[in-house]
């Protein structure tokens, strides 16, 4: 596949998570106190000389990503020295946490009517900030000692599970191999949390 197809499917991919955020998540989501700032980037901490944001995130289809998690408080944890030369890479994985971590709870929520494990946001968080990064740092050759120490965690939620945030893990665990496929394509067709809910419900009792 070209870099320009590869580029493509990312851009496709990204309006995906805004889409779904909006339609499915936003409306639903239970704002709480947020969690304070998270550790400092490469270029405010240890490490330094990477990429910025204001070198590869503006204008950037990438930026919608951090604009999406700012809109779940609760568990985005930018960088505390948060700015335009923060690592770029760093505030990708954060965001890209925030959003795994928000919908996993917004879904727990919204289909059982109970609060999800820390652990499971944790690993959605862990695996959403991994698998994204990483997308990000190979497109923009932005390499990231932090995204170095990620690991995948196992075993993830899948669409059976949690259906919106199953299928953001699974998507980019590898993006060109799955974009055109999407793993959940009946989340087309719903509405809201509620028709996805129903759509569970009728499989569970079906089974």
């Amino acid at each position: 596949m070209s870099s320009a197809a590869d580029a493509l499917t990312i851009h496709q991919l990204l309006g995906r998570i805004v889409y779904f955020h909006a339609l499915f998540i936003e409306p639903a989501h239970r704002p709480s106190p947020p969690p304070g700032p998270g550790p400092e980037c490469c270029n405010h901490g240890a490490s330094f000389g990477r990429r910025t944001t204001d070198e590869l995130l503006h204008d950037s289809a990438w930026a919608a990503l951090v604009e999406v998690a700012t809109t779940i408080p609760t568990h985005h944890q930018p960088c505390p020295k948060a700015a335009g030369s923060c690592c770029a890479t760093c505030r990708i994985s954060a965001a890209a946490a925030a959003i795994a971590a928000g919908w996993a709870e917004t879904e727990c929520r919204g289909y059982r009517q109970d609060d999800p494990a820390e652990t499971l946001l944790q690993t959605c968080g862990r695996a959403a900030a991994a698998r994204l990064g990483r997308v990000f740092a190979a497109q923009h050759t932005a390499p990231c000692p932090a995204l170095d120490q990620l690991t995948v965690p196992e075993p993830l939620p899948d669409v059976q599970e949690l259906p919106l945030t199953g299928e953001l893990l699974a998507l980019w665990a590898d993006p060109t191999a799955t974009a055109r496929q999407p793993v959940a394509s009946w989340l087309n067709h719903c509405t809201g949390l509620d028709d996805v809910r129903r759509v569970l419900e009728t499989s569970r009792t079906e089974s």
